[in-house]
């Protein structure tokens, strides 16, 4: 922090009375970008703190699930920031292969093209064009949010610095035997003619047909089960368990298969679950995950019907038809030749999408290159199970394990054209080549027509973005990571491969920390999805509460690991927030508050100041130990409060007194008001930059609060202001509760006495303030006597309201609650009545005579302080 901007103290200081906030985001987040406040630097000496971007897509735009994200990371890098950090947030964009090829296919469809009519090297011309021309959109959104990026740093998935990476280590996975092409199952789409990867798959419930089928005749006969029919064009044997004593007779034979006279044998496998069904399962290895492990086990042959476009291709009458023609044609053969035994329809099942396409998956054999990810993954759970890693909170570590220990090899390769091509060669004489970067075929060699799984180039990227394999000097100070924060559900898909590249290509992992979040829902709990019609675009709640309002809410939703459903009322209840800490600043500046030089002793301040400053030590190293914890609802819940509850309402509102009083403790006073908005400000900027360093810099006159310290603990703490201020409090509060029951309106002043213990006497004008108790006149005759603690308040209520008139109505009023009570105590006072009376009825009874017995006492304790 210097001092080379702070203002002249003779400047006058002012503030617009009302808090626009679209007013003043554009041109604070510009200068922060011209003064460089997020660049980080290499070559600073300063201790390195490095979070990662999940990149998003470039296709994407910010949806509210980024909003979320976004403002924790931002958050937790403004105040390591602040803390002194070398700090790099690392921006970048993911080349999203499936997602970017769909859209430029849709635009040439749109001209009556496709890419085939382009070729593949004009057609990755096209996308790069519309990258250029479109993607992106999201960092201008981001720029919208605050996001303090290094935008100098900005990387692209398949720029030339990353896919110098992905090739470097594809060749070294290659040439260390981990890298390998064989046919297995896959998640085929028929529409993108392409593998995609599980978290590509959407699951949705729909209703199909369960056709139940009989194989074989008379004593070889079994009865079969399936929801795709024309799967059984491909069927190589029947599975039963080795305990179902109803097949023991079958294992080992052979049955004919309908339709296609092919015989096919009987297997036992432990897979199949004797209870489900009829307990015995076709086995089709080409076309099921399943079926291709028992076919492995039990060196079945794997027959593909269906090509890359779903079309049935196995000869025979249904040859040339669509899976789903097929599959009625198929039923209806089978029905016409006996072999139906059962039908149920409607059928709910969940059927695998693709998430670009909306088509139903085909579980589909195919050729793909695959990484072995056996040692890989072992490193992975090594490194958290040492400590090397840390999972937050701690209790999902063994999700975390659950994945790495059950892996599954990797398919990497993918049937697309747009990313990055897999770095094989074929020779004119069957010979195979992996080439690294700076490497070249021979003339006569073809490359693979495949490109990598985008999640392969992803998993890359806390270390690829800062230089790998090249030994940059930011690789040396920003890896590993400091943290990774993204959401539980990239577990599998990003952070264990980022895991497992992390330690294979470093030998160090890519962070010291993974931080997890939940996903952002409804106000419902209910997941955002265009189907349930609930998607909200966070930038018009932007434009409609502000930046910072939308930032706070959706902190203040933030539990680790936690979902975090998320209201408009809570943003509109978190602008409030913001206007409030606007207009108390503009009460600060407009009664002369400061922020130079020391803080006056405790011995000159009055016990009001004392109790805030005390508080606000209490504050400050109970945010630190939440931000450490990455507890953001509860650091932003406990910052609202204690503006709100304590600054705001209370020492806000005492301080006037003092002022009014003048002197060296008014003095004094408003060099802590000064500090106390001074540290509040910086506290809450991590979470809502734009409205405190707007306010920041008009109170203190200095730079920017983006490179202003982060307060500490100063170890002060009186806990005899605290339990003085806590009495003071205690005591407004019920003679506002009793005014307020009574219909007094807040406004109008009280005649009273009061008889206040030792520790309040000298806040009695205070309490008068506080309370609007005016002094008691000559002949005053009080009409209601409060104990509060151990002070006495008497009141003459008789010029607010008619006490008789009250008192009448109340009486009234006490009859009808204890004529309820009685009533409800009878019915559950009979016995009969209990024994047949439906629980929720009793329960209601139960709720009425509970009501009814608080509203009597209620009423009561107000007649008594009344009649006293």
């Amino acid at each position: 922090m210097t001092g080379t901007d702070r203002r002249d103290s003779t400047d006058p200081v002012t503030l617009p009375t009302t808090f626009v906030p679209v007013e003043l985001e554009n041109e604070l987040y510009a200068r922060w970008m011209d003064r460089g406040y997020f660049k980080a630097d290499e070559t600073s000496d300063k201790p390195a703190y490095t979070v990662v971007i999940p990149p998003p897509n470039v296709t994407g735009r910010l949806h509210m699930g980024h909003a979320y994200e976004h403002t924790q990371i931002d958050a937790i890098t403004r105040r390591k920031r602040m803390q002194g950090f070398e700090t790099l947030w690392q921006p970048g964009m993911d080349h999203a292969g499936i997602a970017t090829q769909n859209v430029v296919e849709r635009e040439l469809a749109g001209a009556g093209l496709s890419r085939h009519d382009l070729g593949r090297e004009a057609f990755e011309q096209r996308v790069w064009q519309w990258k250029d021309q479109f993607g992106g959109a999201i960092s201008d959104q981001m720029r919208r949010l605050g996001d303090g990026v290094d935008w100098d740093r900005e990387r692209f998935t398949m720029d030339e610095g990353l896919s110098r990476a992905v090739r470097t280590i594809f060749q070294r996975l290659y040439d260390d035997d981990l890298i390998y092409r064989a046919e297995r199952i896959i998640n085929w789409c028929p529409r993108c003619a392409t593998a995609i990867s599980d978290i590509e798959v959407d699951h949705r419930e729909l209703d199909g047909e369960l056709v139940s089928l009989r194989y074989g005749d008379g004593e070889d006969s079994i009865v079969v089960a399936t929801t795709r029919a024309e799967t059984m064009l491909g069927d190589t044997a029947v599975a039963v368990h080795p305990d179902d004593d109803r097949y023991r007779h079958l294992v080992g034979r052979e049955i004919t298969l309908p339709l296609t006279g092919r015989r096919i044998p009987v297997v036992a496998d432990d897979h199949v679950d004797p209870e489900f069904g009829s307990g015995a399962v076709k086995v089709t290895p080409a076309h099921d995950p399943n079926d291709f492990e028992i076919g492995q086990r039990h060196c079945l042959p794997s027959i593909t019907v269906m090509d890359e476009r779903a079309i049935i291709t196995a000869v025979g009458p249904f040859q040339g038809l669509d899976r789903l023609e097929a599959r009625s044609a198929v039923v209806a053969a089978l029905r016409a030749d006996g072999r139906i035994v059962a039908e149920k329809r409607p059928y709910a099942h969940a059927v695998g999408h693709c998430s670009r396409c909306g088509t139903t998956i085909e579980p589909r054999l195919s050729m793909q290159w695959w990484v072995k990810v056996a040692p890989l993954a072992q490193a992975a759970g090594d490194a958290v199970r040492a400590g090397r890693v840390g999972i937050h909170p701690p209790e999902l570590a063994g999700r975390y394990f659950d994945w790495v220990d059950n892996l599954r090899d990797w398919n990497i390769s993918r049937q697309l054209w747009w990313g990055h091509r897999i770095p094989i060669w074929y020779g004119p004489a069957g010979e195979v080549m992996c080439l690294g970067p700076d490497e070249t075929a021979p003339e006569d060699w073809v490359r693979d027509p495949d490109v990598l799984d985008t999640w392969f180039s992803a998993a890359l990227w806390p270390f690829s973005t800062l230089g790998w394999p090249e030994q940059t000097d930011s690789l040396a100070k920003f890896y590993p990571n400091t943290v990774l924060f993204t959401g539980y559900d990239l577990l599998f898909f990003w952070i264990a491969r980022m895991m497992m590249f992390g330690l294979y290509a470093t030998g160090r992992p890519p962070f010291q920390t993974i931080a997890l979040h939940g996903m952002v829902r409804d106000k419902h709990g209910k997941k955002m999805s265009k189907s349930f019609g609930n998607v909200i675009d966070p930038i018009e709640w932007m434009d409609a509460y502000g930046t910072d309002a939308l930032r706070f809410a959706l902190a203040r939703a933030a539990n680790p690991g936690a979902d975090a459903p998320i209201a408009e009322e809570s943003v509109g209840a978190a602008r409030n927030f913001t206007t409030k800490v606007w207009n108390a600043t503009r009460f600060a500046l407009i009664n002369g508050a400061t922020t130079t030089g020391p803080l006056p002793a405790p011995d000159a301040l009055s016990a009001v100041d004392r109790w805030i400053l005390s508080r606000l030590n209490t504050v400050v190293a109970e945010v630190d130990t939440l931000f450490d914890d990455y507890q953001f609802a509860k650091l932003a819940d406990g910052l609202y409060h204690f503006a709100w509850d304590e600054v705001f309402n209370w020492y806000v509102e005492l301080s006037k007194a003092i002022y009014a009083a003048g002197g060296d403790t008014a003095d004094a006073s408003r060099r802590v008001l000064g500090h106390v908005l001074d540290t509040l400000l910086r506290l809450l900027h991590p979470v809502v930059p734009f409205v405190t360093e707007k306010l920041w810099t008009t109170l203190t006159g200095q730079e920017s609060i983006v490179i202003a310290a982060w307060p500490t603990d100063t170890g002060y703490r009186d806990p005899a202001a605290e339990a003085e201020i806590a009495e003071l409090r205690y005591l407004v509060t019920e003679v506002r509760r009793f005014r307020s029951e009574q219909g007094v309106p807040a406004s109008q002043p009280v005649p009273a006495e009061l008889e206040l213990s030792t520790v309040l006497v000298a806040q009695e004008s205070a309490i008068r303030q506080l309370a609007r108790l005016e002094p008691a006149a000559d002949g005053f005759s009080p009409t209601a006597t409060l104990p509060i603690g151990l002070a006495r308040i008497s009141l003459d209520l008789s010029q607010a309201i008619d006490v008789d008139a009250e008192c009448r109505r109340l009486e009234k009023d006490l009859a009808a609650a204890r004529k309820e009570l009685e009533s409800a105590a009878r019915k559950l006072g009979n016995d009969s009545f209990l024994s047949k009376a439906p629980t929720e009825v009793v329960e209601r009874i139960r709720s009425r005579r509970d009501k009814a017995q608080n509203d009597a006492d209620r009423i009561q304790h107000r007649l008594e302080l009344l009649r006293r």
